[in-house]
């Protein structure tokens, strides 16, 4: 836990924090979501099915394009990776961040 009081942090420091619990939340979302869909494709398996059978939508190419990138300073901003590139993912780049980085 943090024990310095956000109010005493500089507004950098606050910007890397911000910074930091986006990344740890994408992570933790992700690896729910991965969570998730084992136990479902688990509990599928056990009835005697594929998840892909019992959700036709799963299946590769239906279900349009997937968000791709998270900006780590907002991550309700997002690119799918096609067309113009935003400015949090040039600036990102330019930063040094690499796009696996970046990646939902």
């Amino acid at each position: 836990m943090y024990h310095t009081k956000l109010k005493d942090l500089s507004l950098e420091e606050l910007k890397e924090l911000r910074a930091e619990i986006a990344q740890a939340i994408t992570a933790q979302e992700r690896q729910c979501k991965q969570e998730a869909l084992a136990q479902l494709q688990a509990k599928a398996r056990q009835l005697g099915f594929s998840l892909e059978e019992l959700a036709p939508a799963m299946q590769r190419g239906q279900l349009g394009t997937k968000m791709r990138y998270a900006n780590p300073a907002n991550p309700g901003e997002i690119w799918r990776g096609r067309g113009r590139k935003p400015r949090w993912f040039t600036q990102a780049m330019a930063a040094g961040k690499s796009p696996e980085e970046l990646q939902i």
